[in-house]
């Protein structure tokens, strides 16, 4: 019989298997929030190995987010400017222990992670309303 934790892993996996790449995105930017809430409890509590360990965490996914950015559009090249900016705030907070640095990567995280929720949204609701017109 599976364990509950065996269990709960096996679901993370399957949602991340089975998941759409704009839900995989938005994946991405909760594990982000995730782990700079981390980071800055680490900073808190003087944990400096937590912290470091969040951080680079963090900018592994903003790493992630600036590689499969598909750069033929506009929007897409000044996202790639603003992914940079946070990555090189991250380095930054993680060399200064700065909370405020964090919390001003967490706004941007939290801004194009609500923004990228619209978007599904609007996308299903769009893809809803063509399958009820066929």
């Amino acid at each position: 019989m599976a364990t509950p934790t065996s269990a709960y892993n096996a679901y993370k996996q399957n949602s991340v298997t089975t998941a759409s790449p704009g839900e995989l995105t938005l994946m991405l930017y909760n594990g982000c929030l995730k782990f700079l809430v981390k980071a800055k409890k680490a900073i808190e509590e003087n944990n400096i190995q937590d912290k470091n360990t969040n951080i680079q965490k963090a900018q592994a996914i903003v790493k992630e987010l600036m590689v499969t950015l598909k750069t033929d559009h506009e929007i897409a090249n000044q996202m790639l400017s603003l992914y940079d900016y946070m990555n090189h705030r991250l380095i930054e907070a993680n060399i200064k222990n700065d909370i405020s640095i964090i919390d001003e990567v967490m706004e941007l995280t939290t801004e194009f992670r609500d923004t990228w929720k619209q978007v599904i949204q609007i996308t299903r609701q769009q893809q809803y309303s063509n399958t009820q017109q066929i």
